[in-house]
């Protein structure tokens, strides 16, 4: 028969410490398992057991229980932390952003644990506040290989690109994710160990990597794999460090701000936006600016800060007034500026209605939402769809308290929905 194990001390402390139940922790494990595509079936005798000693977290459940802790404490909480034995993704991050997403893009293909363990964590969000980006640059120039790189091969990396981004909006993130992979691993990443004729082509190499790392993130995203997004959003970021500190690499913190609020998960995401303002500001062209400003808007209204999150939708049609120069093509990814101003104004003003609602400000949460569905009207977004959806259960509430306007927008989010 087995020995008894010792109790886990250190998980119950911690518990103790953020003050939940363990029924409450055990919904949080598997509401982050489901984020990263896995079905648990975690309950509070698990918690029990775990803190007991008479079993112990397997998979990457230990990893998603120190996530849980982690976003109820509001510090990142390790697995060693909690009496758990550390798993690859406590290990430093690479160094080498080249190598990094070398092994991501081989990860993928060859479907090694270095990527299936991954999944998304609140504290990866903030990783590009505390990036030594000189110290990398430093290594990358120490590092230069033989081959000469040429315009041309930076050329096709951004044409493969584009066809698969293409591709994507007809057919979804899957379509061809291993190949854009394996290329990415195979041909586009082993280029940036070459040496480059001008610093000008230099940065456009790097550039055009970059690109597809947040392609390859994408597309990880649109299925559901968080963890392997967020890993390829940051060795994006990494990589846009070297082709232009200003605009590309604000823009990858707007992406990983953004694969945060989609998660409903605001950590960091007002610090990385404001960050990514004060980058770019003055260095990029109006359109770009004010996807920036849209996201800034986003992170305000997750966390309740009404006034700032209005400062920053003004801000945001400001700079699209502005006609100053060509937007580059890693913030076209996105669509058209403006429809996508259009769209994030609408949910930021949902989040705020659904926040006025709370404090049971009925008045101000119809009236808010009244404009969210004014600014929805002809789009095609399942996000949309979902976001006019949330609000039904809320607007039957308010339609039975008779408060004024809820039925005219009771009918027409229903029409919304038609």
């Amino acid at each position: 028969m087995a020995a008894q194990r010792e109790p886990n001390s250190r998980l119950r402390d911690a518990i103790a410490v953020v003050g939940c139940t363990f029924e409450a922790l055990a919904r949080d494990v598997w509401r982050i398992a489901a984020e990263n595509g896995e079905i648990l079936q975690t309950n509070k005798s698990a918690i029990s057991h775990w803190v007991n000693g008479t079993r112990a977290p397997s998979g990457r459940v230990g990893q998603y229980l120190a996530e849980a802790l982690s976003r109820r404490a509001g510090r990142t909480i390790t697995q060693t932390e909690i009496g758990l034995q550390a798993g690859d993704d406590e290990e430093p991050a690479e160094s080498d952003p080249v190598l990094a997403v070398t092994d991501l893009g081989r990860a993928d293909v060859e479907r090694r644990r270095f990527l299936a363990i991954a999944a998304f964590t609140t504290a990866g969000v903030a990783m590009p506040l505390g990036y030594d980006h000189e110290a990398t640059a430093r290594m990358l120039r120490a590092r230069t290989g033989t081959s000469v790189v040429g315009a041309e091969d930076v050329d096709v990396v951004r044409q493969i690109t584009t066809a698969f981004s293409a591709a994507d909006e007809r057919l979804g993130g899957g379509h061809g994710l291993t190949t854009v992979t394996a290329y990415l691993a195979d041909t586009a990443a082993p280029m940036l160990r070459g040496r480059f004729p001008s610093e000008p082509l230099r940065r456009a190499a790097f550039g055009a990597v970059a690109e597809l790392a947040y392609l390859a993130g994408w597309k990880h995203h649109d299925l559901g794999h968080e963890g392997a997004a967020q890993r390829y959003y940051q060795v994006g970021y990494q990589l846009a460090c070297e082709a232009d500190l200003c605009g590309h690499a604000a823009w990858m913190m707007r992406a990983l701000a953004h694969q945060s609020l989609s998660l409903k998960q605001p950590h960091h995401c007002v610090d990385l936006v404001e960050g990514a303002l004060t980058r770019g500001l003055g260095h990029v062209d109006g359109q770009t600016e004010a996807l920036l400003h849209i996201t800034h808007a986003r992170a305000y209204a997750a966390v309740g800060a009404k006034p700032a999150a209005a400062r920053a939708l003004l801000a945001a049609e400001d700079a699209l007034l502005r006609d100053d120069g060509p937007q580059p093509s890693y913030s076209r990814v996105s669509g058209p500026a403006a429809g996508t101003v259009a769209s994030h104004t609408a949910r930021t003003l949902t989040d705020l209605g659904d926040s006025l609602a709370a404090q049971a400000r009925a008045d101000e949460a119809v009236a808010a939402w009244t404009q969210a569905l004014v600014l929805m009207e002809g789009m095609t977004s399942d996000r949309t769809r979902k976001a006019i959806t949330s609000i039904r259960s809320t607007l039957a509430v308010y339609q039975r308290r008779k408060v004024p306007g809820a039925a005219n927008l009771a009918r027409r989010a229903r029409e919304a929905l038609a």
